[in-house]
C-alpha cells in the first residue's frame, strides 16, 4: 500500500459518488474533505530514527510494531536483573523500555502511514479499521468499503464525508444516517435516495432541503451542487 495505490482507491470513490473523474490529488482531496477527520501523525522510531505513524503523539519514544515483533523474537527486550532502591531506579529501568508502538495491525494486508488496524486491506492514512477494505484518511470504520475522508460509521461503501452513520452508499457528506444512498448532505435521516441537504426525513427520493422535486429538477440542481463540491 502506498500513496498511488491510495489515489487509485480515491479516484474509484469519487467517480462512483459523482459519475465524474477526480480533479484533485491526493494532497488536495486530504485537506479539502479530511480537514476534520482524526488521522495517524507521523513521528520517528526511536530504534531506527525513520518516520512511522501512530495514533497518539503523547510518548517520547516510539518503535514500529514490526521492529519491536523482531526484537521480541530474537529476546533483545529482556534486561540483566539488577539492584533497584527506589522510585527513581524503577522508573529509570522502565524509561529503558518503554516504548510505544506504531503502526499497529493484526490480520490485515496492504496497510500504510496507519495504525489500530484489524481484518482489514488497503488502507492508508486511517485509525481504527476494523473488517473493511479500500479505506483512506479515515477514523474508525467497520464492515465497509471504499470509504474516505469519514469517521465513526459501518456497514457502508463508497462514500466520502461519512460521519456516525450505517448502512449508506454511493453518497457524500451524510451525518447520523442510515440506509441512504446515492445522496449528499443528509443529516439525521433515513432510507433517504437521491436527494441532498435534507435533515430529519425518511423514505424519501428527489429531495432537495426537505422539498420535494421531480427527477428532472433534481439532477439538474445534482449537477449544480457536484460542481461546486469539486472545484479546488
Amino acid at each position: 500500500m502506498n500513496s498511488a495505490k491510495a489515489k487509485e482507491i480515491v479516484d474509484k470513490i469519487v467517480g462512483q459518488v459523482f459519475g465524474y473523474q477526480n480533479p484533485l490529488s491526493l494532497e488536495q482531496f486530504m485537506s479539502k474533505f479530511a480537514f476534520d477527520i482524526r488521522l495517524p501523525q507521523q513521528v520517528y522510531d526511536s530504534t531506527t530514527n525513520k518516520p512511522t505513524w501512530t495514533q497518539s503523539t503523547n510518548p517520547t519514544k516510539f518503535i514500529k510494531m514490526n521492529s519491536a515483533f523482531s526484537k521480541q523474537d530474537e529476546d533483545e527486550w529482556d534486561r540483566p536483573a539488577k539492584k533497584l532502591n527506589s522510585i527513581e531506579d524503577i522508573m529509570a529501568a522502565w524509561n529503558d523500555i518503554n516504548y510505544s508502538l506504531t503502526e499497529r495491525q493484526l490480520d490485515s494486508e496492504n496497510v500504510a502511514e496507519s495504525d489500530n488496524i484489524y481484518t482489514s486491506q488497503n488502507v492508508f492514512r486511517s485509525l481504527d479499521i476494523h473488517g473493511s477494505k479500500n479505506i483512506v484518511f479515515s477514523d474508525y470504520i467497520t464492515d465497509s468499503e471504499f470509504i474516505a475522508a469519514s469517521q465513526r460509521s459501518k456497514l457502508s461503501n463508497f462514500c466520502i464525508r461519512l460521519d456516525d452513520s450505517v448502512e449508506c452508499s454511493n453518497s457524500f457528506g451524510l451525518s447520523w444516517t442510515g440506509k441512504s444512498s446515492n445522496s449528499f448532505f443528509l443529516h439525521a435521516c433515513n432510507r433517504m435516495q437521491d436527494s441532498m441537504f435534507c435533515t430529519s426525513i425518511t423514505d424519501r427520493r428527489f429531495c432537495v432541503a426537505n422539498m420535494q422535486f421531480d427527477e428532472a429538477e433534481y439532477k439538474r440542481l445534482r449537477e449544480i451542487v457536484i460542481r461546486w463540491i469539486l472545484t479546488s
